[in-house]
């Protein structure tokens, strides 16, 4: 299974709204694009799709910026898979020929594990913990 780029960027863009969850300011575009390497205006697009789907809040003007709309624990694996790309946990397989009823059958299983999976993790998953960005000598 081939995970989309878009899909990527928006965990590692989410990542870095939730380590700025805590603060009261609102995180601007360029630096959201700059720390997690992604193209602006391609971070644009990824954006407007979390805050319609509800992941984020944002506001305009020179005080303006992305915040996340509730904290990292609320924000699920399925939540932002689901609001960047829906179609990646979709199973739409036809049950035609012989083997269809018993292949659409595996693959329904499959999706919902998937989909049981990626409901058990939190944005606090892509979160740096103290311990784990430490370097030893």
């Amino acid at each position: 299974m081939k995970l989309p780029l878009k899909v990527e960027y928006g965990c590692r863009v989410l990542a870095q709204l939730a380590e700025n969850f805590a603060g009261d300011g609102l995180t601007h575009i360029e630096s959201l694009a700059q720390a997690e390497d992604v193209p602006a205006n391609y971070l644009v697009q990824i954006l407007n799709d979390m805050r319609n789907g509800g992941l984020i809040v944002s506001r305009r003007g020179k005080m303006g910026g992305y915040a996340l709309s509730r904290r990292p624990s609320e924000i699920t694996l399925y939540d932002i898979i689901c609001t960047i790309d829906g179609e990646l946990l979709g199973h739409q397989l036809a049950p035609r020929g012989q083997s269809g009823e018993r292949v659409a059958r595996v693959w329904r299983e499959v999706v919902e594990s998937l989909e049981m999976k990626t409901r058990g993790y939190t944005l606090e998953a892509f979160m740096r913990r103290d311990a784990d960005d430490m370097y030893y000598i």
